[in-house]
């Protein structure tokens, strides 16, 4: 039943009929101090009416008002985001469907994920490699949902994305992927727990590429932490504790790239200062590492560090230079792609940490609004022993270089259609050399 209208309605009638016996009171019946006097007193009940029909709207609405939120969905405090009934709790889902397809002219092998994306610590030697490959896959298609929650601390927030990285699938029949953890963190207030970016990398910094590995020199790690950020005038500094694990060259018989530590005793510590300015955003980060090696032969350890800054700085109209450099003798797997190890292990088990430093130079120009290239070109480097003659040592990169050029399209908001060249090298200690060229065109919906 609706209480406005089984409640106000007929207040309404009464006080329109009473209103028009006045008026034709008034017309009809001759002027007299009692009818003026009678007239009065109609004014004063229609007034008194319209005071009970105002009330009773108020507590209509006011009722209605308590009602509702226990029975309604209503929008959350972020854009596309709900409250479920009864709730204070904003919730967003979000994600994106992308298609990729490239033709790459050497190939790592049937099956390999490095035909999907690029990994310049895999490119072939020599001549051991295939002639030509075309790969099909939808494997970073992406979802993800977050929610935030007002509490007397400060926001509590969480998020979870996934992608399907993960186990590889069978492309005779199904094509299936197994689906892999990308983010799953929560933070209240300054204090953030669980896995996302390294404190030490700066995705923001990143340049837009189709391929999903992306330059050789970036610092890509994600992993779990305990993040405390603070803001200030400008800008905001943070401090992190996250997961140790040292990726190590071992002197085996084929001189792999091994993760042989099994004791880590200090987590990877960080440090950050960002910066917003009027002429750009900027970081500067720091790490400390103990790196360590646990074998038969026995178990060493060494501290090691880095250093990063990364800036991106507007130019003309909406185009933006994007760059990052870093240097340490611990960067190692934080620089990503399989390309350097953070130190090699000699047969007698002891460990030697390397100086390696990366580069990244990018600028994205926007042809139209709808329309925007970027060329990014990154270098990565490693001062590795200098004695070929040990299996380790010559087996270990010396150095990589990438280039990305690409042609982005959205005729519509969230959607992109782009092709883009990669170009991509590496080299061994001992002077080995590959080379990958690759074209890929990508589709991608976000939702």
């Amino acid at each position: 039943m609706n209480v406005e209208n089984s409640i106000t309605k007929p207040v309404k009638a009464k006080a329109l009929c009473v209103a028009i016996a006045a008026s034709l009171a008034g017309f009809m019946a001759p002027a007299s101090a009692d009818t003026a006097s009678d007239l009065e007193a109609l004014k004063t009940q229609i007034a008194a009416l319209q005071n009970s029909i105002a009330a009773l709207e108020q507590k209509q609405a006011e009722t209605a008002k308590a009602v509702a939120p226990a029975n309604t969905v209503t929008a959350g405090t972020t854009p596309g985001s709900f409250k479920l009934p009864g709730s204070n709790t904003s919730v967003k889902f979000g994600g994106y469907v992308k298609a990729d397809l490239l033709f790459s002219d050497s190939s790592a092998g049937a099956g390999s994920t490095t035909d999907q994306l690029l990994v310049p610590g895999s490119i072939a030697l020599d001549n051991d490699t295939e002639d030509g490959q075309v790969t099909l896959h939808a494997r970073q298609t992406r979802l993800n949902f977050a929610t935030s929650t007002p509490t007397a601390w400060g926001e509590l927030k969480t998020f979870v994305e996934a992608d399907f990285f993960g186990a590889n699938g069978n492309e005779v029949v199904s094509n299936s992927n197994g689906l892999r953890t990308r983010h799953a963190f929560g933070s209240l207030g300054s204090l953030l727990a669980g896995q996302t970016w390294s404190t030490f990398m700066d995705a923001g910094s990143l340049p837009e590429t189709l391929d999903f590995g992306g330059p050789v020199g970036q610092l890509f790690v994600r992993q779990t932490q305990v993040r405390w950020t603070e803001a200030f005038d400008g800008g905001s500094w943070s401090i992190a504790a996250e997961s140790p694990e040292s990726f190590l060259t071992t002197a085996s018989a084929d001189g792999g790239a091994n993760s042989v530590t099994d004791d880590d005793k200090v987590p990877d510590l960080v440090a950050r200062l960002d910066f917003n300015t009027s002429v750009g955003r900027y970081a500067l980060a720091a790490l400390a590492r103990d790196i360590r090696v646990d074998k038969d032969t026995g178990a060493d350890n060494q501290w090691g560090g880095a250093l990063a800054a990364y800036g991106v700085v507007p130019t003309v109209g909406k185009d933006t230079f994007q760059f990052s450099l870093t240097a340490g003798n611990a960067l190692g797997r934080y620089m990503g792609q399989a390309v350097f190890s953070d130190g090699d292990v000699n047969a007698g088990g002891e460990l030697n940490l390397n100086n390696q430093w990366g580069a990244i130079l990018a600028y994205r120009h926007f042809w139209a609004d709808n329309l925007r290239s970027t060329l990014a070109l990154s270098t990565a480097r490693s001062s590795n022993p200098s004695d070929t003659s040990d299996t380790t040592t010559r087996n270990m990169n010396e150095s990589a270089d990438t280039a990305h050029l690409n042609l982005l399209w959205s005729p519509v908001a969230n959607t992109t259609f782009g092709f883009e060249l990669i170009h991509a090298r590496r080299e061994t200690e001992d002077g080995r050399k590959g080379e990958l060229n690759r074209l890929q065109t990508s589709a991608q919906y976000n939702f």
